[in-house]
C-alpha cells in the first residue's frame, strides 16, 4: 500500500491524548481480583521495606556509629537484615504474581480480539490489511504483556515510593522537604509536555511495524508469482524502505523518550544537590543530626530515582496506550453481519428453496458501481440452476449474498421462505456448502481439512466423502496417508487435488443447497470426468446453484440464467439460449468454435 494511503488511514483512526484508553483493558483484570490483591499486598510490603531502609540507616548512624555502642550497632544491622529478608520475599512474590497476571490478561485479550475478528464480515477485510490485524494480535499484545506484567507494577511501586518517601522527608525535616516539593513541579511539567508526543510517535512506530507485517504476508503468500516474474529485487527494495521507515519512527520515539528521561532526571538531581547543600549547613550548625541527614538524603535519592524511573515507565505506558488504542479498535468493532436478538428459526428439515427479490448491492470498496441491480431469481427445492456471464457480471456476488457475507443494500433474500437477515447466519450457512474456484486448504492433515466445521464426524464418514470426490486415491499415496500434513494453504497439493478435497468437504456436509463456483476449473480431463460424476450424484434431489465460465459443464442443468452488469438478461435451457442469439450465444460461440462439445457430454 502506498505510504500516502497508509498515512491517510492512520489519520482516520481515533486517537487519545492520555492513558485513559487503557481503562477498558482493565476490565480484563476483574476475574483475577484475588491474585491482584495478593500482588498489590506484596507490592506494598516491598515498598514499605525499601522505605524502612531510611529508618535503619538513621539508627546505624545515630545509635550505632555516633554512640560507639557495639550492641546498638549489632541491633541496627540485625534490623537491616530483617528488612532485607522481608523485601526479598515480597519482591519475589510481586514479580511472580504480577507476571502471572500479565500473561493471563494478555492471553484473554488475544482470545477476545481474535474472537471479534472471526465475527467480522468480509467487507471489513476489504479496507483492512490482514498483516495489520496480525500485527495487532502479536506485536501490540506483546507490548501490553510487558506493561501489565511488569511496567504497570513498576509504575505503582515508584508511585508508592515517591509518596512514602515524601512523607518520610517531611517527618525527617520539614524545611528540606519543602525544597524537594518545590522541585516536583519542575520534573512533572516536562513529563506531561513530552509525554503526548511520545505516545503519538509510539503509535506511528507501531503502524510502521504493521506495514512491514502486511507487506511480508502479501509477498510470501504470492512467492511463486514473485519468483516467476523476477520481482525479488523490487520487493527487497520495498521491504528495505518499509524497515527504514519503521526504524526512523522508532528513533524519533526514542529521541523524545531520551529527552524526557534526561530532563526529568536533571531537574530532579539538581533539586537533590540543593537539598544536600542546605542540609549540610544544618548539620554543621547542629540543627540536624548526621543520621537524620543520611536518612533524608536516602529518601531524597529514593524519591528522585523513583521520579526518574516513573518518567521512563511513563514512556512505556504511553506506548501501551498506542497499542491499546489499536487493539480496542478491533475489540470495539461491531460486525455488520450479526445474529438478530430474537432470530427466526429456519424450517426443519431444510427444503433448499432460495429466492432473491429485487436485490441491489454495492461492495463497500466500490460504492460507485452496483455489483447487482434489482436482481431477482428463484431456486425451487432440488432445482439445478447455472449462472453464466462475463467476468465481473455479478455471479460470485450472488453466492456471497446467499452465504450472508454481505447484506444487500435493498431487496430481500429468503431461504425456505425466511428473510436471512432475520435468521441466525450460522443456521443459514450450515444448510449450504460452497465449493469455490480457489479452495482453501488449511495447515492440517486430510482428516481435519475434509471434516472442517463439522463436529462428531468419524473417520469412516470422512473416507467415504473422499472416495466420492475421488480424493482418497491420491491421499492414500501420501507418506502418512490421510494423516499427512498438507502444508500451509495446501502447498503440498496440486490445484486439482485441492479442488477434490474441497468437494469432499461439501459432500460430507450433506447440504440442502450446494454452491459450485467453477468447482471443476482446476482439474485435468480425467479428474474432471471423475469429479463431475461425483457432483452429479451429490446434486441429486439437492438445490444447486452453479457458477460457470465453461458452458460445457452446465448444458444439462434445469435452468441457465445469463447475468450481465448485475442484471439477469436471459434465462432458459442451453439450446433455447443459443437460438436467441444473445449474450449466451456469443459466449457459446467463442468457447465451442475450436472444440465443439457433443450434446450428450456429461454435465
Amino acid at each position: 500500500m502506498p505510504r500516502n494511503n497508509q498515512d491517510t488511514l492512520a489519520q482516520q483512526r481515533p486517537s487519545s491524548r492520555d492513558l485513559r484508553v487503557l481503562k477498558q483493558l482493565f476490565t480484563f483484570l476483574r476475574p483475577y481480583r484475588g491474585v491482584l490483591l495478593f500482588a498489590a499486598l506484596a507490592l506494598l510490603v516491598a515498598a514499605m521495606a525499601v522505605l524502612g531502609f531510611g529508618i535503619v540507616l538513621q539508627r546505624v548512624v545515630d545509635q550505632g556509629l555516633s554512640s560507639g555502642s557495639e550492641t546498638a550497632l549489632n541491633q541496627a544491622l540485625i534490623l537491616f537484615l530483617v528488612v532485607v529478608i522481608v523485601m526479598a520475599a515480597s519482591v519475589a512474590a510481586r514479580v511472580y504474581l504480577v507476571t502471572w497476571i500479565g500473561e493471563r490478561v494478555v492471553a484473554d485479550i488475544r482470545k477476545a480480539v481474535f474472537a471479534t475478528v472471526l465475527k467480522l464480515e468480509p467487507a471489513f477485510f476489504e479496507v483492512t490489511r490482514t498483516g495489520e490485524v496480525i500485527s495487532r494480535l502479536t506485536v501490540d499484545t506483546s507490548l501490553l504483556q510487558v506493561v501489565v506484567g511488569s511496567t504497570l507494577a513498576i509504575a505503582v511501586r515508584n508511585a508508592l515510593l515517591i509518596s512514602g518517601g515524601l512523607v518520610m522527608l517531611i517527618l525527617t525535616s520539614g524545611k528540606l522537604a519543602l525544597l524537594v516539593l518545590l522541585g516536583v513541579p519542575i520534573t512533572v511539567i516536562p513529563l506531561w509536555l513530552l509525554g503526548y508526543r511520545v505516545r503519538r510517535l509510539s503509535r506511528k512506530s507501531q503502524d510502521r511495524i504493521a506495514d512491514i507485517g502486511a507487506f511480508v504476508d502479501e509477498v510470501l503468500y504470492g512467492i511463486r508469482t514473485v519468483q516467476a516474474f523476477c520481482h525479488e529485487h523490487i520487493d527487497r527494495r520495498r521491504y528495505g524502505e518499509q524497515v527504514e521507515a519503521a526504524f526512523d519512527a522508532a528513533i524519533q520515539r526514542t529521541r523524545v523518550s531520551a529527552l524526557l528521561t534526561a530532563t526529568v532526571m536533571l531537574f530532579t538531581f539538581i533539586a537533590v544537590s540543593l537539598v544536600l547543600w542546605v542540609g549540610g549547613h544544618d548539620v554543621l550548625a547542629g540543627r540536624l543530626s548526621g543520621g537524620q541527614l543520611s536518612a533524608f538524603v536516602f529518601y531524597a535519592l529514593l524519591v528522585a530515582g523513583s521520579v526518574g524511573a516513573l518518567s521512563e515507565v511513563a514512556g512505556d505506558l504511553l506506548r501501551a496506550a498506542g497499542a491499546a488504542e489499536r487493539l480496542l479498535e478491533l475489540l470495539n468493532t461491531r460486525p455488520a453481519i450479526s445474529t438478530p436478538a430474537t432470530p427466526v428459526a429456519l424450517p426443519e428439515p431444510a427444503r433448499g428453496e432460495v429466492q432473491l427479490s429485487c436485490v441491489t448491492f454495492h461492495y463497500p470498496s466500490r460504492p460507485d458501481r452496483p455489483a447487482l441491480s434489482e436482481l431477482s431469481l428463484r431456486l425451487q427445492p432440488g432445482q439445478k440452476v447455472a449462472l453464466v456471464g462475463p467476468s465481473g457480471a455479478g455471479k460470485s456476488t450472488v453466492l456471497q449474498l446467499l452465504l450472508r457475507f454481505y447484506d444487500p443494500d435493498s431487496g430481500v433474500i429468503r431461504f425456505d421462505g425466511i428473510d436471512i437477515r432475520e435468521a441466525d447466519p450460522r443456521e443459514v450457512r450450515q444448510r449450504m456448502a460452497l465449493v469455490p474456484q480457489d479452495p482453501i486448504i488449511f495447515g492440517a492433515d486430510a482428516w481435519e481439512n475434509i471434516r472442517y466445521g463439522l463436529v462428531g464426524v468419524n473417520d469412516a464418514d470422512v473416507r467415504r466423502a473422499a472416495d466420492a470426490a475421488h480424493a482418497a486415491e491420491f491421499l492414500d499415496q501420501l507418506p502418512e496417508g490421510f494423516n499427512t500434513y498438507l502444508g500451509e494453504r495446501g502447498i503440498r497439493l496440486s490445484g486439482g487435488q485441492r479442488q477434490r478435497i474441497a468437494i469432499a468437504r461439501a459432500i460430507l456436509r450433506d447440504p440442502a443447497v450446494l454452491l459450485l463456483d467453477e468447482a471443476t476449473s482446476s482439474l485435468d480431463a480425467e479428474s474432471e470426468r471423475l469429479v463431475q460424476a461425483a457432483l452429479e450424484q451429490l446434486m441429486q434431489a439437492r438445490t444447486t446453484l452453479i457458477i460457470a465460465h465453461r458452458l460445457a459443464t452446465v448444458r444439462k442443468v434445469d435452468q441457465i440464467l445469463v447475468i450481465d452488469q448485475g442484471h439477469i438478461v436471459a434465462s432458459g435451457r442451453h439450446d433455447e439460449l443459443v437460438a436467441e442469439n444473445g449474450l449466451y450465444a456469443r459466449l457459446a460461440a467463442l468457447q465451442f468454435r475450436d472444440a465443439p462439445v457433443p450434446l450428450d457430454e456429461p454435465a
